[in-house]
């Protein structure tokens, strides 16, 4: 018999999210049925959606949603062997049973030198979240200037770098003079700390006086306020998240930006990675070659141990990671 450890949800987040938001609990799984699989959570993912998605997709005592890098340990499925490596979306918990639907295998081609938890970051959701979303709604072409919020995160740094293997000049920004250090290793051409400096305007404007062809907003909020100020003529921005405001009990309020958009003509597009599913097989082998020969560096936020989700999860959200954060059980 396995003992499931799982993390619910005790009650839907007011604010910020709290330790006592979570509670840990433990379940016997039944025996397998034919045509199922018993995996076992190598490592789970932490990321930015869970905070809005979890108030509605979620009610108080539901275990958290989220993906993790799983093990099939048991079959009674002759479609995944015992041993092999998928990426599940059973949520916060060390066991599930899964009849194969939505199970994800790793790709065949995955190099024995490539962490496997690579899967849940730059070869996995957010690395398909800056390929596509930079890609397909920025459309940078050489030369462009693109600018990158929360750019140290999971996606943003991705993104950075994507941009520059199009050729791009990149402008990011971050919380933490490391993070800064960690994007000027990884080919960002300026960067800056948008928690010292003492105006975005005057920052954004000389990393680019001539304004900005592309931006990747992250954040939201007053910082995407005043990018849009400072975009070029026919600007297109790609609206991936609003960290910024997800923990908001009352619904911010910002600069009118219509005016922005008409008169500088900009195409702003809001996304979900899931728009490019049919696309899914093409972005990972591209992804996985770019790490693979060294292009795409990664930087993983390693938090150790089950026990520790909630700690690992706040602490993104309060930007404590470098790259993707992930749970190593």
């Amino acid at each position: 018999m396995v003992v499931a450890k799982s993390w619910i949800m005790v009650q839907h987040f007011e604010g910020v999210p709290k330790p006592e938001d979570f509670k840990l609990i433990e379940r016997e799984l039944p025996p397998l049925k034919d045509g199922e699989v018993l995996l076992e959570s190598d490592f789970l993912s932490v990321d930015p959606y869970m905070r809005p998605y979890s108030k509605t997709l979620l009610k108080d005592g539901d275990i958290m949603i989220g993906s993790q890098v799983a093990r099939v340990i048991e079959s009674k499925n002759p479609a995944f062997p015992v041993g092999g490596d998928y990426v599940g979306y059973a949520g916060w918990t060390t066991h599930f049973i899964s009849d194969g639907k939505g199970l994800n295998a790793l790709p065949s081609n995955w190099p024995d030198h490539v962490p496997k938890s690579l899967a849940l970051g730059a070869v996995g959701m957010p690395g398909l979240t800056a390929y596509f979303g930079l890609l397909e709604i920025c459309k940078p072409k050489e030369g462009d200037i693109v600018m990158v919020n929360s750019a140290a995160g999971a996606v943003g740094s991705l993104v950075g770098q994507i941009a520059k293997i199009k050729g791009c000049k990149v402008v990011g920004s971050a919380g933490t003079d490391d993070k800064l250090t960690f994007l000027k290793e990884i080919g960002f051409d300026e960067v800056f700390n948008y928690k010292t400096v003492s105006s975005l305007a005057e920052v954004l404007k000389k990393a680019s006086p001539e304004g900005y062809d592309c931006f990747f907003d992250n954040v939201g909020g007053k910082f995407a306020d005043a990018v849009l100020q400072q975009m070029k003529d026919f600007g297109r921005v790609a609206v991936c998240g609003a960290i910024s405001i997800y923990n908001d009990s009352v619904p911010s309020t910002g600069p009118y930006i219509q005016p922005y958009i008409l008169f500088k003509q900009l195409r702003m597009e809001g996304f979900l990675p899931a728009r490019w599913d049919n696309q899914k097989a093409e972005g990972e082998k591209q992804l996985l070659e770019w790490v693979a020969e060294g292009k795409l560096k990664y930087h993983e936020h390693i938090t150790n141990g089950f026990v520790n989700m909630p700690a690992g999860f706040m602490g993104m959200l309060r930007g404590e990671n470098t790259g993707k954060a992930i749970i190593r059980i």
